[in-house]
């Protein structure tokens, strides 16, 4: 039997031994190696037409069409990875629910492709579906869908194939007709005829204004009756026949947001407070009708931020709170100190307040409340004079009292005895 000796050192080890402790480990190694890629692969990778591509995923945008129209379906892969000269030789492709068949198919006459983008011409209810966009070069393969749903033009589609738009109570905007840069070769010939609940607006009415070589339309002192459903129509002609490029506006009127000027009523310009205690100084800011979300409220230490001047936080903001009372909007932020310490003494605090109308501010400073306090201590004393002082007013005005009523006796007694002695000389 054969044998070796390993390393050089200790007792001869058979041959076979080695051989079988060999096998063994590389069938470990090995199935160590399936079980780590069997976790590995990406669960995006999937089998295009001609090669593995990796899936992207679903773009988050779905198109909702009128049928009967134009529909372009730009390729996501177009913004999500620059399709330029630094990338020759990029093939581009497009397929309909995973289906292995290339669009535009053989004999297609509806559908192209033209810059990266699908065009559906017109397109049909059954044209919805998902739409794979595949970008392929030598290097790299890479593939995402995107959704397109095609309703039949009744006003029960309308919730599906509008877009919404805000315009404000009481001022003047403009409403925009949504995508239409694909249809549109010169804007300076752009025209964009609206429509209201299926009336064509007058375009001589004050109230609206179609502006020219632009996709928009101006409203004038809008109300809440300009609310509901806008139509905007531009043609487009395409091997001799001319289609409708239709889209749906949903207008909505919001009230207009009362602005007032922010008024700082706490907090006072000295707070007392003691050294080592903790100390929370409220600002609070009176709005009135105003609306509280566009007015700025904050706090600053020696012009600086508390949290720049404070990186410890010692001194921190609270929660800004926002609340009603008799119908007055406030708004209050506190500053908190976790202790209160002498350097905080010769501090400038400023609560601020900012919207767009004004720009307010407080000044407050913290001082020192003391334990000794010389009212307090001289408070008995005088309560002391108080009573001595009575008492000494009492027994005064008491012995005036007596006096005189001793001079008053003696003086009517004195005539009563002269009177007594006349009478006795009388009798005589």
């Amino acid at each position: 039997m054969q044998s070796c000796r390993l390393w050089g050192v200790g007792p001869e080890i058979p041959t076979s031994w080695v051989l079988q402790k060999l096998l063994r480990t590389m069938y470990i190694l090995y199935t160590l190696m399936l079980g780590v890629s069997a976790f590995t692969i990406q669960p995006e990778e999937r089998t295009a037409a001609a090669g593995n591509c990796r899936f992207l995923g679903r773009h988050f945008k779905i198109d909702f069409m009128v049928e009967g129209e134009p529909v372009v379906l730009r390729c996501p892969l177009a913004w999500h990875r620059s399709l330029d000269s630094a990338r020759p030789h990029v093939n581009m492709t497009w397929y309909k629910n995973g289906s292995a068949r290339m669009l535009p198919g053989e004999g297609e006459t509806r559908m192209w492709v033209q810059d990266s983008a699908l065009w559906i011409l017109p397109a049909l209810q059954g044209d919805s579906g998902t739409y794979i966009c595949t970008v392929r070069n030598a290097s790299y393969c890479e593939e995402m869908s995107t959704e397109l749903r095609v309703f039949e033009k009744t006003e029960a589609a309308l919730t599906y194939i509008s877009y919404p738009q805000i315009l404000t109570l009481s001022t003047s905007g403009s409403l925009v007709c949504p995508e239409l840069s694909e249809f549109v070769h010169d804007k300076t010939d752009m025209k964009v005829q609206w429509y209201k609940d299926s009336v064509l607006l007058d375009q001589g009415n004050e109230k609206f204004l179609s502006v020219r070589g632009t996709p928009r339309l101006l409203v004038q002192n809008i109300s809440v009756e300009d609310a509901g459903y806008y139509s905007c129509v531009m043609t487009l002609t395409h091997n001799g026949t001319r289609f409708n490029v239709t889209r749906n506006v949903e207008l909505r009127v919001k009230k207009k947001r009362e602005e007032t000027v922010p008024v700082i009523i706490s907090p006072l310009q000295t707070i007392l407070a003691s050294l080592g205690s903790r100390l929370v100084i409220p600002c609070k800011v009176f709005l009135g009708a105003g609306t509280q979300w566009t007015t700025e409220l904050w706090w600053m230490a020696n012009d600086t931020a508390i949290d720049s001047a404070y990186l410890g936080g010692r001194v921190t903001e609270g929660q800004r709170q926002e609340y009603s009372e008799n119908n007055e909007n406030y708004i209050e932020v506190p500053l908190i100190f976790d202790t209160v310490i002498r350097e905080d003494l010769n501090t400038d605090f400023k609560c601020v307040a900012r919207n767009a109308l004004s720009f307010q501010t407080l000044h407050t400073t913290v001082k020192e409340a003391t334990t000794f306090s010389w009212e307090i201590a001289l408070a008995p004393l005088s309560l002391v004079v108080l009573v001595l002082g009575g008492i000494w007013t009492h027994s005064r005005c008491k012995h005036r009292t007596g006096k005189a009523y001793g001079l008053t006796a003696l003086k009517t007694g004195h005539q009563d005895f002269q009177s007594y002695a006349s009478k006795i000389k009388e009798i005589k």
